[in-house]
């Protein structure tokens, strides 16, 4: 949108994020061509398998490719991605101003915003391990070799299998796009609606983020018991309408159900395709909770801990469900997005069964 004040200057951001960014780990040039090669060939075995097992094939003529990234890289994509997101919030917040902002005020928000953006971007370019973007790019399957690397080291598991754990994952996003046409519209429309809905001052959102960052630094020093507690939303207290909050718990539910059906599909192949996957599992499971007390506390003031809670409510649901009703009765919730779970029905399967299939037949004895 040429000429629309910015909230984020994202050419600040990418830029922080580069310097911020952890340096991955050391790996010879031998050892990396061979990671990028064999993460490209497990991801196109990853995807024969996902097909079995979920029963969708892709109903597209042309499936996003793969890139195997760094960290760099995976930065620059996500920023053009964000933009993308956030320059029509933008528009909106500028639009609703009684008073429009000077040239100054604006351009001196925008870098304070862009490198937050950039600090964020670089704190989860260096732990993210892969990534189905749908949004900037035109759909793209990424996965981020020196972040595997680094996490198969640490946790002392198999190379192979945990690569071929971790394509299992994404591969199973980007089946769910391209398998489900009208997916990617329908959150296209949710993003618009909010945005729609919007009707906060752009000084507004700057002023939240001035203290989301304030309240970042008092939780990492310690100072004062609740000051996590306090910028637990973050952006979200910003959300007043009960239209935002019911387009929010969509979007929730949608991205709950999109993550935990990825986290069943990779533990679910079993160990005939990936014979560590138990070991896997638990170790992985266990990085997630070891971490320190500054980096859960980032990982929850960024959203990332209500990503954690998003794997395993998604995860219940679709177990519960293919418990109930078989893959097969599953995937009746790609059927429309009025087949969609609730947030209500991810922590109740047997609620969505009974909606979408109609009440089940009680078990005699």
């Amino acid at each position: 949108m040429s000429g629309t004040p910015s909230l984020v200057d994202w050419g600040l951001a990418s830029r922080t994020a580069r310097r911020l960014v952890r340096p991955g780990p050391e790996v010879s040039a031998a050892d990396a061509a061979q990671a990028v090669e064999e993460l490209l060939e497990l991801s196109d075995e990853a995807e024969s398998h996902v097909r079995a097992l979920t029963r969708l094939s892709p109903l597209t003529s042309t499936i996003p490719a793969v890139r195997v990234v760094d960290r760099g890289a995976w930065i620059d994509i996500n920023v053009a991605g964000m933009d993308s997101l956030i320059t029509p919030l933008a528009q909106r917040l500028v639009e609703n101003q009684e008073h429009p902002s000077n040239a100054l005020t604006v351009a001196i928000g925008s870098r304070v915003t862009g490198a937050q953006a950039g600090a964020v971007l670089a704190f989860v370019g260096s732990r993210v391990l892969g990534q189905y973007e749908i949004f900037g790019s035109g759909g793209e399957l990424l996965l981020v070799a020196p972040n595997i690397v680094e996490v198969e080291r640490k946790l002392g598991v198999n190379p192979r299998d945990f690569r071929l754990w971790v394509c299992l994952h994404e591969a199973t996003h980007r089946l769910q796009f391209t398998a489900v046409p009208w997916l990617e519209g329908y959150l296209s429309d949710q993003i618009s609606a909010f945005v729609d809905a919007t009707d906060t001052s752009a000084e507004a959102v700057r002023e939240q983020l001035g203290e989301l960052v304030r309240n970042i630094a008092y939780a990492v020093r310690g100072s004062g018991s609740g000051a996590d507690d306090a910028a637990g939303e973050g952006l979200l207290a910003l959300i007043k309408s009960p239209e935002q909050r019911a387009i929010l718990d969509r979007m929730t539910a949608l991205m709950s159900l999109i993550e935990g059906h990825a986290e069943y599909v990779m533990d679910e192949v079993g160990p005939d395709v990936v014979p560590s996957v138990a070991s896997i599992r638990k170790r992985f499971n266990q990085r997630r909770k070891g971490r320190g007390r500054v980096d859960r506390i980032l990982r929850r003031l960024l959203g990332l801990e209500a990503k954690m809670l998003q794997y395993a409510q998604g995860r219940h649901f679709v177990s519960g469900v293919v418990g109930e009703v078989g893959i097969d009765g599953f995937n009746a919730v790609w059927a429309d997005p009025q087949s969609l779970p609730s947030m209500e029905e991810l922590l109740d399967p047997a609620a969505w069964v009974a909606r979408v299939h109609g009440p089940r037949p009680a078990l005699t004895s």
